[in-house]
Order: structure tokens, then sequence, then C-alpha cells
């Protein structure tokens, strides 16, 4: 059985992602920390586009890793500083999760993350059936 996305017309929903995602039995999960926009040399980068990239990137490393693509993806969870990052963030994201089906998602506008020079951070499920 495959994953099995759930977009009910009942139910409104703005964007490019599904409402609910159904992982069949048997599937291997992978649960992904918060990805921030650090490089493999502990460098934060300077903009919000590039942490972003940097965020999406650090991802599929770790799904890669796992023996997974960002199609894998089943669940995500986005938390930004600042709401006038929603539409830059989307942009980026569309670089990266590319064609539907897409995850579920839930997207935070919160104070402040780990440093406060830090303006995103991603976590992730990914399921492979």
């Amino acid at each position: 059985m495959a994953i099995k996305f759930h977009n009910p017309k009942s139910v409104s929903f703005a964007g490019k992602y599904s409402l609910g995602a159904e992982v069949p039995d048997g599937a291997r999960l992978l649960y992904v920390s918060g990805q921030v926009g650090v490089d493999a040399e502990g460098k934060l980068q300077p903009t919000f586009e590039t942490q972003a990239a940097q965020v999406w990137k650090n991802i599929g490393q770790v799904l890669a890793s796992a023996g997974m693509t960002y199609k894998d993806i089943v669940k995500a969870t986005i938390f930004l500083t600042d709401s006038r990052f929603v539409v830059p963030y989307r942009d980026v994201r569309d670089q990266f999760i590319t064609e539907a089906p897409y995850p579920a998602s839930t997207l935070l506008v919160v104070a402040g993350l780990a440093d406060p020079a830090m303006l995103i951070e991603v976590e992730v499920v990914a399921a492979k059936a």
C-alpha cells in the first residue's frame, strides 16, 4: 500500500500542501530534527532566502542518508520569525518540493529561535512504503 494524501473538497485550504497524509503499516518513518540555515562548516547564511535554501539542502542530505528524497516527506512544520517571510519561504520551498502530492504542513510565526540570527527552522517527517 502506498502513502495516501487526503484533501477532501469539503475542507478549505490554499497552498501547496495536503490536509492529511496516511502512512501504511510497515512503512519506514524518518523524523528529521529541525533544520536551520547553517552549512556543513557551521556558518549561518546571511539572508532569509539563503537560510531557507540551506534548510532545505540540509533536509535533503538527511533524507538521502536514509535512502529517501523530498518526495518522501509526508509532514513539514515550519517556524518563521517574521510573517513577512511567508511568501519568500514558499518561493524557496517550491524549488525543493516541486510536485504534488505535497506533504501535510503547518507554518508558525514565532518570537525567535535558538539563535536570534536564525530566521527559519523546518522539521519534517518522511515515510517510504
